[in-house]
């Protein structure tokens, strides 16, 4: 998995890198890894000889990182222009020299009106900058959106401008780019939230930099998840595999209990019990589930799975107190996060494994509001409730009580964002737990399958969570080898 460092760590790093190289020898590095990336995007736009090229340039190592890229560029035939973002005194003087020698040019904006670039590169804030873009930077930020969507394809220099290095917030304007290329690392600011979205494809360029100390959080892979995966040996049985229940759905919303099921049975559990009052459609949906009316009826199980579309009354409070006081791990969604937020003692108090699925706003009810950082949020919650957090997005970010690294599940699309989906997501991470995996481990592997089952789903048109379901043995193949 590849990790990703606050802004504090990365300092310390490119420290202890550059006493042991020549002067500007980081930023060479990290030009010449910039330059190969942008000759790759023009290659596959027509040829780097003679595409116009634009460098948004600021007064900081960014900007000296485009510079030199640009010179790159333009020694190899590319009409390469830079704008500054800043007084031009202030532009990073020996990239611009060698920008020159090459043959680009520092010009103005109105220079480029009537000649709109292939190829923009963002160097105008690093890793340093917060807040929005100043007036001079965010014009240029709006020229680049402007070029962007008449076909340039925009490059972000370590990270988009105008994006928290850390946290990812935007608070103000910023750059949105195709491709970002993050120099030795990636930054945690640009794996959820808004600085995830700002980003597009994120490439890290190997600088030669080494951290003493384990990365705020990983981006979860297909080759992680493949390793994690429980797989059935020659003497395991059905039991031996695991054995998954599920208290989920009601007679109002029986598609919850179907959905949830599902998705168990797509994991690597051996056997899937369901409890409720949904069971006479769980049965007719899938045959191999064993039901029963309650889960005080249900039988042993080596995990739960517990609340969607079960309700909040009486009853179901009753079948969630009675999953937590085993010593199993248990996950909790929708209806089951309702019933716990009215008393996070039940949650605080458990001493075995727990797994939570809120979505932002079953997230304010356990932790309050999630606000722009949203790994550290994850973690926070984690830390209080005593449980692993997924907290649900365009990014998933999975964290654990301890003070390890934070997942990160980059797997998913947009249109995963529709009723239902959550309840088959559920069901696999519930096996998972079943199979014997680590309640982080589960709850990321569990994410990237059902987002990948997501995106083939989207490929055949809408996204709904029959479908999504129907594609998720699909998923699980593709990735579990």
């Amino acid at each position: 998995m590849t990790g990703a460092w606050p802004v504090k760590a990365i300092r310390a790093a490119e420290r202890e890198a550059m006493a042991h190289l020549p002067s500007g020898g980081l930023m060479r590095r990290a030009a010449a890894g910039l330059a190969r990336r942008c000759a790759a995007l023009l290659a596959d736009a027509g040829g780097v000889y003679g595409a116009r090229v634009v460098l948004l340039v600021g007064g900081g190592d960014n900007g000296g990182d485009a510079l030199y890229a640009g010179a790159a560029l333009a020694r190899r035939g590319a009409v390469v222009r830079a704008v500054a973002g800043v007084q031009d005194e202030r532009v990073h003087r020996a990239g611009l020299a060698a920008l020159r020698a090459a043959g680009g040019r520092l010009v103005e904006l109105t220079d480029l009106r009537d000649r709109p670039p292939v190829l923009v590169v963002d160097g105008l804030l690093g890793i340093g900058g917060h807040g929005g873009l100043r007036p001079d930077a965010a014009r240029l930020a709006s020229a680049a959106d402007e070029w962007r969507a008449n076909g340039a394809v925009l490059v972000a220099v370590d990270l988009p401008s105008g994006v928290d290095a850390d946290t990812g917030e935007v608070a103000g304007a910023a750059i949105t780019a195709d491709v970002t290329v993050a120099f030795g690392s990636l930054k945690t600011g640009l794996l959820a939230g808004d600085g995830a979205v700002r980003a597009g494809l994120v490439e890290v360029v190997d600088i030669g930099l080494s951290f003493p100390e384990p990365p705020a959080a990983r981006l979860v892979t297909a080759e992680a998840v493949s390793d994690w995966w429980p797989r059935p040996g020659p003497n395991d049985d059905k039991y031996t595999r695991g054995v998954v229940g599920i208290a989920a759905g009601s007679e109002q919303y029986p598609g919850a209990a179907i959905l949830s099921t599902g998705g168990a049975l797509s994991g690597p559990a051996g056997y899937v019990r369901y409890a409720g009052a949904a069971r006479d459609a769980v049965r007719t949906a899938h045959p191999e589930v064993v039901s029963a009316r309650s889960v005080a009826e249900a039988g042993r199980a080596q995990a739960w799975v517990v609340g969607s579309g079960l309700g909040t009354d009486d009853d179901a409070a009753d079948a969630v107190r009675w999953v937590l006081s085993t010593d199993l791990p248990v996950l909790l969604d929708a209806d089951g996060l309702t019933i716990v937020s009215r008393d996070l003692h039940l949650l605080r108090d458990r001493r075995a494994p727990t797994v939570l699925t809120p979505h932002d706003r079953e997230f304010a009810r356990l932790a309050g509001d999630v606000g722009p950082d949203r790994i550290d949020a994850a973690r926070r919650a984690a830390r209080d409730l005593g449980a692993t957090v997924l907290l649900k997005g365009y990014r998933t970010v999975i964290a654990g009580p301890d003070d390890g690294p934070a997942y990160v599940v980059a797997a998913g699309v947009p249109e995963l964002a529709t009723a239902g989906t959550g309840d088959v997501l559920s069901g696999v991470i519930g096996s998972l737990l079943a199979g014997g995996l680590a309640p982080a481990e589960a709850a990321a592997a569990g994410a990237f399958v059902h987002g990948i089952a997501g995106r083939l789903a989207s490929e055949a048109g809408p996204v709904v969570a029959s479908r999504v379901l129907g594609r998720l043995p699909e998923a699980v193949g593709r990735v579990v080898s």
